[in-house]
């Protein structure tokens, strides 16, 4: 289990996990900002180059996740997190990818006023003996005061728990979090996601239009980029019927005929990813009533909308763009076409 204390930069999240370790049984504090600090000596300039922040780097959230599973598969027991997370996309993301190692997260958010933040920032000295050091990291803990309360108001509230330590030391604002922890009241992330592959696999999507011939696209919360309705295909399901049931698991339509093969496309395995067959079917046009229905379960999807072929190259990954590109022209010629990497063979 991973408790994870979110807040403004300056909130306590440090000092409060540090005390927590204490108080938790057989726990290990973990800071996914020594993975920030390492990037530098990982990565070539040039993919480093114009990144004010390293969260805004894939590799930053993978390697959180990775590190999490390893240090838990190391030590067991409990990882305090203490780590600012002010986007519901990287959240997702990571929350996500922990989900998928089964791996339950409890989410916690200080939040003390204002006025408060602001004080406890002006009091940090971070670098001792080097003053304009500590007062670039003050500037820009104050400049990230507006995105922690845009968050807060908006998705982070009603996603944490909310532990107001305005007024507490670091030793009660642990003890606050320790017995929510303990009684549930502090309970586990909603995201719920499938147990990360260990060999290929085969999926299967379905294709849904409008009256413009739009495809609908949904936007899951535990990976980044658009997809198309559909998932695995679990053991022993027919690829066409895993993809009816996955539209109905993820939209709330349920489709009323077997939906007719538009690509088998061949995925090659890019470690860490296995790779293997992607179907993708084609679910037919919706009516105005059925689209009034979709209906997204939060905990795997944070929206859905009709996408025109242009506006899909600029919300899907480059692979499965062309995996739909491709099987929109089958739907036009009335075929199946066979693809190895989203490229016509055969």
């Amino acid at each position: 289990m991973i408790v994870w204390i979110n807040g403004a930069f300056g909130a306590g999240k440090s000092s409060t996990a540090r005390e927590l370790i204490d108080l938790i049984p057989n726990s290990t504090l973990y800071d996914p900002e020594l993975i920030g600090g390492a990037l530098p000596m990982l990565l070539p300039p040039d993919r480093l180059s114009g990144t004010g922040d390293y969260q805004d780097l894939r590799i930053w959230r993978r390697l959180v996740v990775d590190a999490a599973a390893a240090l838990l598969a190391e030590v067991g027991g409990v990882l305090v997190v203490p780590m600012t997370v002010l986007r519901q996309e990287y959240r997702d993301e990571i929350f996500g990818g922990l989900a998928s190692r089964r791996i339950a997260v409890r989410h916690v958010v200080l939040t003390p006023e204002e006025t408060i933040l602001r004080a406890r920032i002006a009091g940090r000295e971070e670098y001792p003996g080097d003053p304009a050091a500590s007062a670039r990291v003050r500037e820009w803990a104050l400049g990230h005061i507006a995105p922690y309360r845009a968050a807060l108001d908006g998705w982070l509230a009603a996603d944490a728990y909310a532990v107001d330590n305005g007024s507490l030391t670091p030793e009660a604002t642990a003890k606050v979090i320790a017995d929510a922890v303990r009684t549930g009241e502090a309970g586990s992330c909603g995201i719920v996601q499938t147990p990360e592959p260990t060999g290929e696999t085969l999926a299967a999507g379905v294709l849904l239009f409008d009256d413009q011939d739009r495809v609908l696209l949904v936007d899951p919360t535990y990976k980044p980029g658009w997809e198309f309705p559909g998932g695995v295909v679990e053991r022993g399901e027919a690829p066409a019927r895993a993809a009816v049931r996955e539209v109905a698991e993820e939209t709330g339509l349920e489709l009323a005929a077997v939906p007719k093969l538009l690509v088998v496309d061949w995925e090659p395995p890019k470690p860490p990813a296995y790779g293997g067959l992607r179907l993708l079917f084609d679910g037919g046009r919706l009516t105005g009533a059925q689209a009034d229905r979709v209906l997204l379960p939060g905990s795997e999807l944070r929206g859905w909308r009709f996408a025109t072929e242009a506006e899909a190259a600029h919300m899907l990954p480059p692979v499965r763009y062309e995996r739909l590109r491709w099987a929109l022209r089958a739907r036009e010629r009335g075929t199946v076409l066979n693809l190895e990497a989203g490229v016509p063979v055969g």
